[in-house]
């Protein structure tokens, strides 16, 4: 069995299209097309669904999959042991986010580490969803609870705090409630209850108390906008929402607090561009703790 075709195999599994796979590997669609299948030969078993909209695991594929992700787990690791991988500091690092964190805050700071190491790529991820750190949907991953499964190296990187925001635009027309039995006079925003990935996340369970939101975005920057534009009042993160002079936060004692995560897969833990870049995001927080709080 040749492991570039298993390292292909990974990236197709990953990626559900052979073509978006092939592009990620630096390879054309052929030669990728060509190796899945030399490697079904040598297995003597199908291990993909090919469709002309992309791919599915059969069920020996879904067997194969753990068994090469066990394979590319050890060999990322010897390849660290033995010193013959990341001599450099370059190759492509991808961090996944919440996109309040990673747009309002990691993006605009990552220039020095760009400059310092021109070899490295970045690849910033900043959507409101879950990474599987296993599928190496991402390398590093910024989360907002500690993971308690798998083999994962997870490090707090900062507790910060949220709480209600309305434009100035907003309360000229509508007033400032003085309390939550108030905000039934209010519009309200939140979260789109059934995408919401982390249960940490349901803010509005935990300070509306049953208000139903009448304006719900599943991202964090969307409902910031929504409330900047005078939609209503929404829980924003509180070091967003105070660098913009035109959002008054509202109840300032009804706060609620979160932390961030920094979470790796344990086989990485050596790879010298993963300990850079997280080592990184500790000293650009620390840097600037004082806004999260």
């Amino acid at each position: 069995m040749n492991w570039d075709d298993v390292r292909i195999f990974l990236a197709v599994a990953r990626a559900g299209q052979i073509l978006q796979a092939a592009r990620r590997l630096g390879l054309n669609h052929a030669t990728v097309a060509r190796r899945l299948t030399s490697l079904e030969e040598a297995l003597q078993a199908k291990l993909l669904n090919r469709h002309t909209t992309g791919c599915s695991l059969t069920q020996e594929g879904e067997s194969f999959l753990l068994a090469a992700e066990r394979m590319e787990t050890e060999m990322m690791s010897a390849r660290a042991a033995i010193g013959s991988a990341d001599t450099a500091i370059s190759g492509v690092v991808r961090i996944g986010a919440p996109d309040g964190f990673g747009v309002a805050f990691l993006a605009p700071r990552l220039a020095p580490l760009l400059e310092q190491y021109p070899d490295l790529n970045l690849q910033l991820v900043p959507v409101p969803r879950s990474f599987s750190l296993d599928r190496r949907e991402a390398d590093i991953v910024v989360t907002v609870e500690r993971p308690s499964q798998g083999r994962l190296v997870a490090r707090k990187l900062v507790d910060y705090s949220l709480g209600f925001y309305a434009s100035r635009s907003y309360i000229a027309r509508h007033g400032a409630p003085g309390a939550l039995e108030d905000f039934r006079q209010h519009r309200l925003i939140g979260f789109v209850e059934d995408l919401i990935y982390s249960p940490s996340l349901n803010y509005q369970a935990e300070l509306m108390r049953g208000h139903q939101a009448q304006f719900e975005c599943s991202s964090a920057l969307g409902q910031t906008e929504a409330v900047r534009a005078g939609l209503g009042i929404g829980i924003l993160h509180s070091f967003i929402a105070r660098e913009d002079d035109r959002l008054v936060e509202i109840l300032p004692r009804q706060r609620i607090n979160r932390a961030y995560w920094v979470v790796y897969h344990e086989s990485t833990r050596h790879l010298r561009r993963i300990k850079l870049v997280s080592d990184f995001l500790y000293q650009l927080v620390e840097q600037e703790r004082s806004i999260f709080k």
